[in-house]
């Protein structure tokens, strides 16, 4: 566990927040719908590009955190979930990209 999820399960411990995996995934679509909210409003609608305001980061900080509670309470290690993932990604990026160009100019 890292120093991070081990403080998220203390300060969740501390203002009592654990909650079943069912309410923390609601809490955490409001939270998800919290941030789109934010886009929507100041891009207008998608009328204008996006810049993030004062309160991005904070909204950002919250979901992240709700992330980190939902693994603890489920027992995840979310750190290495997402190092994980982003492996994974990165090598289907690799792959995608070879066979890209391996490909051209004509198809085998």
């Amino acid at each position: 566990m890292t120093e991070l999820q081990e403080f998220v399960a203390r300060s969740a411990d501390s203002a009592d927040l654990h909650a079943t995996v069912p309410t923390l995934l609601l809490e955490l679509q409001t939270l998800l719908g919290a941030l789109s909210a934010t886009v929507t409003t100041g891009t207008e609608r998608g009328r204008r590009p996006f810049r993030p305001g004062p309160d991005w980061a904070h909204r950002l900080g919250e979901l992240a955190y709700g992330v980190f509670l939902l693994a603890d309470q489920t027992g995840i290690d979310a750190v290495q979930a997402v190092e994980l993932t982003a492996q994974h990604l990165e090598l289907k990026g690799k792959q995608a990209k070879a066979a890209t160009e391996n490909d051209w100019p004509f198809k085998g």
